[in-house]
């Protein structure tokens, strides 16, 4: 029997560099369509039995849009909210009550990466599924892996961790293949993990991305899915970004 799935955006963000700060970061428009939609829709291509969206700065007019855009999803979508941004560990932390009795995988995506492919998606959840991982993410390799953070592999190429950038050794910098920010974790295994979290680090939040260091120290089986299509995963971060992600559409 094919697992259920629990798609959640984060799409709780300021965007401080948009050059609108009245605005939610997920509401700016790519080609005439907020970045929200194009994750929403492709939530709804992959069949995800629940989707939520984690909201915060402007909440309301995502909200607002949502509900009239994909109405046709209205018993399957459900809004969590994130008014104190303190990283995205935290993000995952206000979907606990949504989640409490949902049975099966957690697809967590970002708001503002808009162009991930139905293709990719799937490809990822048959590579979970086959390997029988309990956590796997979506990684690549760049040319210059500055500010991401760092997907970190043993002697074996097995993924065992992500360390953010900000938290690299010198050692560490030097590895080009990083994390998208896209992730599946089987849901009886999420909060548990989550629960763990510190703001220890140097950003003083929540980092999603520790959990992967609890999953390792449990015995857990984690996996890092690379694909080659950069542009796939690319995030909008500033007004610059969003430009240049619109001449690649066509």
């Amino acid at each position: 029997m094919e697992k259920k799935i629990a798609a959640v955006i984060m799409a709780a963000g300021k965007g401080k560099r948009m050059n609108n700060p009245d605005k939610s970061k997920v509401m700016f428009e790519l080609k005439g369509k907020p970045l929200i939609e194009y994750v929403v829709g492709l939530t709804e291509k992959i069949n995800s039995d629940l989707i939520i969206p984690i909201v915060g700065h402007q909440k309301k007019s995502v909200i607002d849009y949502l509900d009239v855009r994909f109405s046709g999803l209205s018993g399957k979508i459900f809004y969590a909210n994130q008014d104190e941004q303190l990283g995205t560990g935290h993000a995952i932390m206000q979907t606990r009550e949504l989640l409490k009795e949902f049975d099966g995988d957690v697809l967590i995506l970002s708001g503002d990466v808009p162009l991930l492919t139905e293709d990719t998606v799937r490809s990822f959840l048959k590579f979970h599924k086959e390997n029988n991982y309990n956590a796997s993410l979506i990684s690549a390799v760049l040319d210059d892996p500055t500010g991401y953070g760092r997907v970190l592999r043993n002697e074996d190429d097995e993924f065992y961790d992500i360390r953010e950038h900000k938290d690299c050794s010198e050692e560490e910098l030097k590895c080009s293949e990083i994390n998208s920010g896209i992730y599946i974790v089987e849901s009886k295994i999420l909060f548990e993990a989550i629960d763990t979290l510190s703001t220890d680090n140097a950003q003083g939040e929540y980092y999603l991305t520790d959990i992967f260091e609890y999953f390792t120290s449990k015995g857990m089986k984690i996996g890092a899915f690379k694909i080659g299509n950069i542009t796939e995963i690319t995030g909008v971060n500033s007004a610059e970004q969003l430009s240049e992600l619109e001449k690649k559409i066509y």
